[in-house]
């Protein structure tokens, strides 16, 4: 059988052997030949033919065939080529292949092991050195191949086939202990070059012979690394060239690194073995190989680099998930860790600050960014930090590396800034505590860093600075020697700081004593000598420059340009020219005139239709804030570079020259997606984001040529109601919101929120971080949401909503936000307080949207959420979404509010939201019903109010609404009566208490009123609430006036009356106007008519009979109208009132009475309204009592037909037995009728009784005046006015009749005609002192000596009007009701005081010494206002002195 075999696998040698035994050979083959091949097959027949003549001459001297076989057996057996033997085993197995793989293993292993043992017999050495060599030499022949086609590392498929024959042999020799392993080791590293890589994985694989005995074997360590390490780049080299090869390479790659990490790792050390070394050092100069190609990224070439990438893949911590070698793992990347931050130290600290910008996570080389977040994943971030500080501490560190090494830190991992900013903390105190300067640079440093990540992942520089050393608890507080030590460090840093962090200091300077601040001042100059060598001044920093920038400092001209756009935003949102402008043409007039205005006036070719840019320009020349001969250089340059560009025809549309950086910064999004998709790469996610947020920057660089310029505490200035962007704007922003939404979707399809990460989070803090887009953005969100959310669909809807969830997670980022609101300019609004103002439902389409976008924001806050502690989800869910829903959901459904079939809430299922076509009807009431969400509701900060239901119902325009009219009573009945009436008050109900429901309600109509009237704008103008446009909304009157109604038939006391409290509606009203205050400033004023405008608007709405009740004192039933009274500007509302009362006429003959001395001005308005007024009277006092009028309103008729009577000239004119309410009638007649032409035909008709007459027309005449300088109407009503006053007080004179009562003080009395006060408001008679002084032309000497009070009153006029030009200008000071001389039109204030007090000086020399008398309480007034008229009243009225002290020339 063996001498088959050898026939069959074996290749006969002639060439060589003696002629006797060639000839032997020969016959023996012949007849071997014959013998194998029965039949008459003469199968050496071609051979015997070929040496025919040596055959001829050779005889046959074997005696018999036997001896023939062997003959033949021996000559194969001496010249057997085993190398091919061993090849061809799988060849001959095949014949043999039917009787099965155990058959087959059996005859190929016994067939091999037999020629070997023939072989190594006739060679006299053992069988196991045979095979050993023998294998050696074919894998040498086959590694040649390899080489000489340069793969070196891997084998190809007909190599790996005659390997896989070659190993499927030693096996079998193994098998039956026919194989030395060490020899064959010893052999292999005879070979004249080592053997390929992809052998020696398949030799360990195979467990043929391992990587450990291979390396074992060798005596030359270094030979061995350097095989090694070289084999390993020429496999990481070769991974690109097909997926076959990548994955072999991987395979190769993870068996041998696990190899290394336990040898080379290992917490027992072998004595005497050199594998652990080999491992140890081929890790390590693995490692160095890559550290060289990050250092020399530049001038490396693609295919290192990308083999570089290769090699990182042996630190993904999921390849060793099936080992069980934990601290070996650890100590490894421990070790690499450590090698990285130790690398090659020879930066120094002094070149790290001046570097360190470009070290930033998107400038450093991605290879070494991988590195670290591989590595990172290895560690806790506690566990981290505290190697990385072991390392500052007690290494020589590379600075580039570990600034690198933070920023990727801060970047990919969550929870790295606290964690930074306790390494800070530790790093301090230990710098402090020593005195040691190493660990402050270390500290520096790091946060230097850390904030060139953006405020998304790390607060600013200046923000940091001013948290260490800006208070007296900062680290160097302790004492002196801290002081002095911080200062020292600081001032060794200035030769190398760039100059923005020299601003931080000098802007925001350390906390120092009084008595230390020599060490500032000192710091200071040297900081400032700094900045001047490198030409850049504290005087030329931009009007908008945020020292928290990560950017090079800019020059003046650059910054001014910054600052321009701007103030040109600013100036587009307020309408006005920004403060800091204006301080700057102040204060900082060098830099505003060098670099503002020509930055500003740059020449360009002027629009036709003015842009903001030229109005902003003409606003400042109007404010002389441009010289004019500047501005004519402008538009003489603007014109000169048109014309310029019309001869070359260059004139054309901008072209975006933003495309490029445009394009990229979408390439990357869309990379992002990527890897969204592709969930064996989200940890690439975060390293992704900050590449976006590197691009997003060098775009918004280009675009707006601006920095980090808008300041945090800075508001940012929206238009809520006209949205304007810049094209350029709107088109990155869509772009970032595309991509969340996408990237939203996306990820949803893959996992439920929950198990979607933070990268979305990650994503919108990012945008956050760059504080100059959140205008753009906010602005965009506004578009999107106030204006078009109606028209967005499911998937816009959803993204939207989970953008603003990660918003509001990131809302320490955004500033407050001025929406454009007068009610809101004094309190910016919070970003949720923002998304409250976007989300209103004024129609039926709006209230389906607000539910659309409230359902998905909740839902996936719920879903994203769904560990939180419910204590915690009350704080991050915004409160805004949830009363919205609690508004919205129970109007547009019944099941919300328990009535009609309740189904069981199936579980809220993101799947369900998520899909294209979500039926958020369903949706809402499944997340309505959810344990969850109702648990919520139980919240103090998510109960809805009764207040707050009111606001968003007030909203709603009846005539849009998704709600017939009889669904929204049914819907209001619903909530008043059985939500919020019968609820307590610590649920926002009414604790059952239908006044306080009223109270409610009055209130927050009034609240809303006055929002809307001062919010009104553009498009709302017509669909909010306005006095002057229409009432309140009639369903929520109409519920006021059945609430109303009901409480004034049950809420009465035993008595018959209101409790103490006094009537419950004026009691609000008054409270209301108590809180606005009497302040004399101008708003203040508006603020109080605006109010009590509303208030009168409302008491109209209501029936008569709640204003005044019916009241039993004793027996009899009488109207109380105190509270009444009380109330002064509302319409009269008497008869309804008297229905229940036995005498009605009586009833009302009372009040009426009562009313000329307790409440005047209610007569003297029924006076002035009284054409108006009587038909209405008339008729309703006819149609309810069927009787003649009242006698006190026969009069009040009477007084209208006199004076009307009078001025027509048909009869004389008779005064009532209330003088000033017949005078009220005549002057408002004549008003009316436009009669004062004929009033001096008239005056001179009345009787002889005209004393009281024309004192009291006096009196209406001059707050007519008053009125007229109040708000005239025309320009000639003003002298009109005082010519009529004028001529009164002319007639008046002639018949010396006294009329300075009218101006005597309160305290003082005003006689018979201190009624006359009560029946005017006290804002005009506050502004008496005007009128007064409006009469001095009538004011003559005998006056002066026939008025003993005129001095006293003219002194005491003079005062007043002094308080009013001083509340003017600081209206603080006055805390009463009255006006200012700024409220008076056509009025020069000063103009008014300095004639009053010329003729006041004048006037004290020439009064008689009678008029002192009284005058001494005066003194103190006027020695407040002015001592000069104290002095002359002082000096005049001491009998000694002269009649002519003041000989000034007769004014008057």
């Amino acid at each position: 059988m063996g001498a088959q075999g050898g026939l069959v696998g074996s290749t006969v040698a002639i060439a060589g052997l003696g002629a006797a035994a060639e000839e032997k050979a020969v016959a023996a083959l012949g007849l071997a030949g014959m013998a194998a091949s029965p039949g008459g097959r003469r199968g050496s027949r071609a051979l015997s033919e070929l040496l025919a003549g040596r055959v001829k001459k050779q005889k046959c001297t074997f005696e018999s065939g036997q001896e023939l076989q062997k003959a033949a057996v021996h000559l194969l057996s001496c010249h057997q080529n085993l190398n091919d033997l061993l090849l061809e085993v799988e060849s001959s197995s095949k014949s043999t292949k039917q009787s099965g793989p155990e058959t087959q293993n059996a005859f190929s292993g016994s067939f091999v092991v037999s020629i070997l043992q023939e072989q190594a017999l006739r060679l006299g050495v053992p069988i196991g050195i045979l095979s050993a060599k023998t294998m050696a030499t074919n894998i040498e022949q086959i590694c040649k191949i390899s080489r000489e086609s340069n793969q070196a590392a891997l084998l190809n498929l007909e190599q790996r086939k005659k390997l896989s024959y070659l190993l499927q042999t030693v096996k079998d020799l193994l098998v039956h202990n026919a194989f030395c392993r060490l020899l064959f080791c010893q052999e292999l590293w005879k070979m004249q070059n080592p053997p390929v890589l992809e052998v020696v994985w398949h030799l360990h694989r195979g467990n043929i012979v391992s990587l450990g005995e291979l390396l074992e074997s060798n005596s030359d360590t270094p030979a061995v690394v350097e095989w090694l390490c070289s084999s390993l780049c020429l496999l990481c080299k070769q991974t690109d060239n097909s997926s076959l090869d990548v994955e072999l390479s991987g395979h190769i790659l993870s068996d041998f690194v696990i190899m290394f990490l336990q040898n080379g790792f290992q917490q027992t050390s072998d004595l005497g073995k050199k594998i652990p070394h080999i491992c140890y050092a081929v890790l390590q100069k693995m490692l160095t190989w890559v550290l060289d190609a990050v250092a020399n990224e530049k001038q490396e070439d693609s295919s290192k680099l990308q083999a570089v990438k290769c090699w990182l893949n042996i630190f993904t911590v999921t390849m060793y998930k099936s080992t069980y070698f934990p601290e070996s793992l650890q100590q490894f990347f421990i070790h690499t860790l450590t090698k990285i931050l130790t690398y090659n130290p020879l930066l120094k600290a002094s070149d790290a600050i001046h570097m360190q910008r470009e070290w930033s996570f998107a400038r450093t080389c991605p290879l070494l960014t991988t590195l670290y977040r591989k590595l990172f994943v290895a560690f806790s971030a506690e566990k981290l930090m505290c190697h990385l500080q072991q390392i500052l501490e007690t290494h020589e560190v590379n600075w580039q590396h570990v600034l690198s090494c933070f920023s990727t830190l801060v970047v990919c991992q969550t929870e790295a800034e606290q964690l930074v900013k306790d390494l800070l903390s530790s790093l301090l105190i230990k710098a402090f505590e020593n005195y040691d300067m190493e660990n402050m640079i270390t500290a520096f440093l790091i946060a230097r860093q850390a904030a060139l990540e953006g405020p998304a992942v790390f607060m600013s520089y200046a923000e940091w600075f001013k948290v260490s050393f800006g208070n007296a608890s900062g680290y160097h507080g302790s004492c002196k020697k801290a002081l002095v030590f911080l200062f020292e460090f600081l001032s060794e840093l200035v030769p190398f700081e760039a100059p923005q962090y020299l601003k931080v200091h000098i802007m925001h300077p350390p906390f120092v004593p009084t008595k230390y601040r020599p060490f500032l001042l000192e710091y200071i100059t040297l900081a400032k000598t700094r900045l001047a060598d490198l030409k850049v001044a504290i005087e030329d920093m931009g009007l908008y420059e945020d020292l928290s920038s990560t950017k090079e400092a800019e020059q003046p001209q650059s910054q001014a340009l910054e600052d321009v756009e701007k103030a040109i935003r600013i100036f587009e949102n307020t309408g006005k020219i920004p403060t800091s402008v204006i301080e700057a043409s102040i204060f900082r007039r060098p830099y505003y005139t060098s670099h503002f205005i020509p930055a500003l006036l740059t020449p360009r070719v002027l629009p036709e239709i003015p842009d903001l840019r030229i109005i902003f320009i003409d606003s400042l020349k109007r404010a002389d804030k441009i010289p004019p001969n500047l501005y004519s250089r402008y538009i003489q340059a603007c014109h000169s570079l048109k014309e310029k560009l019309l001869q070359d025809g260059s004139i054309e549309l901008e072209t975006d020259h933003l495309k490029e950086p445009v394009e990229q910064l979408k390439a990357e999004l869309d990379e992002l997606i990527m890897l969204i998709t592709d969930q064996s790469k989200h940890d690439a996610v975060p390293a992704q984001i900050a590449l976006i947020s590197e691009r997003l920057m060098t775009v918004l660089g280009h675009s707006h040529n601006e920095n980090e310029a808008a300041s945090f505490n800075s508001r940012i200035q929206l238009n809520i109601c006209a949205p304007k962007l810049e094209q350029q704007d709107q088109y990155v922003i869509d772009l970032l919101l595309t991509s969340f939404c996408q990237n939203l979707i996306a990820a949803s399809y893959f996992n439920p929120p929950d198990r979607q990460g933070l990268f979305l989070c990650l994503f919108v803090k990012m945008i956050c971080g760059h504080r100059h887009l959140l205008p753009a953005l906010l602005t965009r969100l506004c578009q999107l949401i106030y204006h078009q959310g109606p028209s967005l669909n499911d998937a816009h809807v959803l993204g939207l909503a989970a953008f603003m969830i990660h918003l509001n997670e990131s809302k320490f980022l955004i500033p407050e936000v001025n929406i454009g609101s007068k009610v809101a300019a004094a309190k910016g609004l919070s970003v949720a307080e923002y998304w409250n103002h976007l989300l209103v439902g004024r129609t039926g389409e709006s209230l389906a949207f607000c539910m659309r976008f409230c359902t998905a924001a909740v839902a996936y806050f719920l879903c994203k959420f769904p560990s939180l502690s419910h204590d915690d989800l009350c704080k991050l869910l915004p409160s805004g979404l949830i009363k919205k829903l609690q508004y919205v959901v129970p109007r547009l459904s019944l099941e919300a509010r328990g009535i009609g079939h309740e189904e069981e809430a199936p579980e809220l299922s993101w799947r369900a939201l998520s899909c294209p076509s979500v039926n958020y009807m369903k949706t809402s009431l499944c997340l309505w019903k959810q344990t969850r969400f109702q648990e919520l509701l139980k919240e103090k900060p998510f109960q809805l109010s009764f207040r707050e239901w009111l606001l968003f119902e007030l909203e709603v325009q009846p005539e849009k609404d998704i709600l017939s009219v009889s669904e929204r009573q049914d819907f209001h009945y619903w909530a008043l009566y059985q939500w919020y009436l019968p609820a307590s008050s610590a649920s926002g109900g009414c604790d059952g208490n239908l006044e306080k429901a009223c109270g409610i309600l009055i209130g927050t109509i009034l609240d809303f009123s006055q929002r809307s009237e001062l919010d009104n704008c553009g498009q709302l103008e017509k669909s909010e609430f306005s006095v002057h446009n229409r009432t309140v909304n009639p369903d929520i009157l109409c519920r006021l006036q059945e609430m109303v109604l009901e409480l004034g038939c049950r809420k009465t006391s035993p008595t018959g009356c209101w409790n103490d409290k006094g009537h419950f509606l004026f009691r609000i009203f008054q409270e209301r106007l108590k809180t606005i205050g009497n302040g004399s400033a101008v708003g203040e004023r508006l603020l109080r008519q605006q109010e009590m405008l509303l208030q009168k608007r409302i008491l109209l709405s209501l029936p008569p009979s709640v204003l005044i009740m019916m009241c039993r004192r004793g027996k009899k039933m009488t109207l109380d109208c105190e509270d009444f009274f009380h109330f002064v500007n509302t319409e009269l509302g008497l008869l309804n009132a008297s229905l229940d009362y036995e005498e009605p006429a009586q009833a009302v003959n009372d009040v009426l009475k009562r009313c000329r001395t307790e409440c005047p001005i209610i007569i003297s308005s029924a006076a002035l309204w009284w054409p108006r007024l009587e038909p209405v009277l008339c008729s309703q006092w006819k149609r309810l009592f069927g009787a003649p009028l009242a006698q006190e309103l026969q009069r009040l008729r009477k007084c209208q037909h006199s004076a009307t009577s009078f001025l027509s000239l048909e009869a004389e004119f008779s005064l009532s037995d209330t003088p000033w309410i017949s005078v009220a009638f005549l002057h408002f007649t004549s008003q009316q009728q436009a009669a004062h032409g004929r009033m001096r035909d008239v005056l001179k008709r009345v009787g002889s009784d005209t004393e009281q007459l024309l004192v009291c027309l006096l009196f209406f005449s001059l707050l007519d005046l008053i009125l007229t300088r109040l708000a005239p109407k025309q320009g000639t009503e003003v002298q009109k006015s005082l010519e009529w006053c004028l001529e009164i007080l002319g007639c008046l004179e002639e018949q010396g009749i006294s009329w300075l009562a009218l101006f005597h003080s309160a305290e003082k009395g005003r006689g018979p005609y201190q009624i006359l006060h009560s029946a005017a408001s006290d804002q005009y008679v506050s502004l008496l002192p005007i009128a007064f002084y409006s009469l001095t032309p009538c004011f003559h000497q005998n006056l002066l000596n026939r008025e003993q009070t005129f001095l006293y009153v003219a002194v005491d006029m003079y005062t007043q009007l002094l308080r009013l030009y001083i509340e003017e200008e600081n209206p603080q000071r006055s805390d009463q009701g009255g006006q200012s001389l700024h409220s008076v039109k056509h009025v020069d204030s000063l103009e008014v005081i300095t004639k009053a007090r010329r003729f006041l000086l004048h006037s004290i020399a020439r009064c008689p010494k009678k008029s002192f008398i009284h005058i001494q309480q005066l003194l103190d007034p006027c020695e407040e206002f002015d001592p000069e008229v104290k002095a002359a009243l002082f000096h005049s009225s001491k009998p000694t002195v002269a009649e002519d002290f003041y000989d000034e020339p007769v004014l008057f």
